[in-house]
């Protein structure tokens, strides 16, 4: 049977060759209150300095980053710019943990037509920079100490990612920094492995991107599970939601036609991850495999598991779920019209397009791991900056201490 290879870093596609209630196992921050009031004056504002187009002066950010001491209300920022969403959380530590004091999502499809043509569209682009000059005005609201600003698999295939980064530099002052499909698959563990459920089998976690999917196989249990959990292999394939729907097409008439599109769908995912199945064979043979998702899709099948009648963060992050009736969903799902989808609560226009390609790529998942229960995590590569960041401040100190001790000749702590 002939396949087709998914796209390549330069977006282009290949060609042919031959119960009920479920359980909420942790709650690690809350958004902190923010009066309505003024998240309506901050948007109006950054709205009006996104529709006037100035070049935000390139000194205006300058000062996040710069290493000093730290000082008591002090916050850092990690903003993730992937294929569809653009992402900023912003916090203050909390003991070993943090609280979110800002924070903001917007679908912004930058990556949409990539893979078909290989460059970001000027629409595409506008959207992202509206959305990223929001974004810029928080972070100089909120005295940021430290900030990390990434972006994922749209920018790194695109022809002309680079030249976009720049431009996102010069408009909105904001550095991004297009990370390795390795470095990905590792913040997104650092971000949500503390919701992995207990026991003594390995685990996998996993990331359905709009652009790229990252499945991460690590060892974790045992006394010490709250720690970050060694990743044994894992592996990164160019399909998201985004990038499977662009390449298998868009055309849903009648049932029938798309119960066929999903079966291919499915099956471009399961080739691309055949040499990973392939590793993790005996391991997925365990009796006490775990699963851990984090992913719009996963939180979106799993607020229709629990029948919500809006998106609830605090339902759905740490929820676990039995694996069949997310299966269940992702096939009713799947032969819906695009019409029936985005009348779903927690679904709307936005991701009635997409959600289809992401529950192909989760069962997938689940056909290369069976386990029984699925975990749903709403947390993932910015949480995973923010405890990078903060780590590697609280070494800085400790060093600068010890440092400080060593020249007054006093014994270190």
């Amino acid at each position: 049977m002939a396949e087709t290879l998914p796209p390549d870093r330069n977006g282009r596609t290949g060609k042919k060759r031959g119960s009920r209630s479920g359980k909420v196992v942790d709650f690690r921050y809350k958004p902190a209150p923010q009066s309505e009031s003024r998240k309506n004056g901050q948007n109006g504002r950054a709205k009006g300095a996104a529709q006037r187009g100035s070049p935000r002066a390139e000194h205006d950010l300058a000062a996040i980053g710069t290493v000093r001491p730290g000082h008591q209300g002090e916050a850092y920022a990690a903003l993730d710019l992937g294929t569809n969403n653009c992402r900023l959380l912003i916090a203050r530590p909390s003991g070993r943990d943090f609280t979110v004091i800002d924070a903001f999502s917007r679908v912004v499809k930058l990556g949409e037509g990539l893979a078909t043509n290989g460059r970001l569209s000027d629409k595409a682009m506008d959207r992202t920079l509206a959305a990223l000059s929001i974004c810029a005005d928080k972070l100089q609201r909120r005295n940021v100490r430290l900030a990390r600003s990434v972006a994922t698999e749209a920018c790194r295939r695109a022809t002309n990612g680079e030249e976009f980064i720049e431009r996102v530099r010069h408009e909105t002052g904001i550095a991004l920094d297009i990370i390795s499909a390795e470095e990905e698959a590792r913040l997104a563990v650092l971000g949500c492995h503390i919701l992995l459920e207990a026991g003594e089998g390995p685990a996998m976690i996993f990331d359905i991107g709009g652009g790229s999917t990252e499945l991460v196989l690590v060892e974790a249990g045992g006394p010490e599970a709250r720690r970050v959990p060694r990743i044994l292999d894992w592996q990164s394939v160019p399909w998201g939601v985004v990038s499977l729907t662009d390449t298998v097409g868009r055309s849903e008439e009648g049932e029938t036609a798309r119960a066929a599109r999903y079966v291919r769908m499915r099956q471009l995912v399961a080739d691309s991850f055949a040499p990973f199945a392939a590793r993790v064979t005996d391991a997925a043979g365990h009796a006490d495999i775990r699963l851990l998702g984090t992913s719009g899709t996963v939180t979106t099948l799993a607020s229709l598991y629990l029948e919500l009648p809006s998106y609830d963060r605090r339902a759905v992050d740490g929820l676990i779920v039995p694996a069949p009736a997310m299966r269940e969903i992702s096939s009713r799902l799947s032969v819906m019209t695009p019409y029936e989808r985005s009348n779903l609560p927690c679904i709307g226009q936005d991701r009635a397009d997409l959600v289809v390609a992401g529950c192909a790529i989760l069962e997938t998942i689940l056909d290369l791991w069976p386990a029984r229960r699925l975990g749903v995590a709403d947390r993932g590569i910015r949480e995973g900056i923010l405890r990078s960041l903060m780590a590697a401040e609280r070494r800085s100190e400790r060093s600068l201490r010890a440092l400080q001790q060593l020249r007054s000749g006093q014994p270190s702590s």
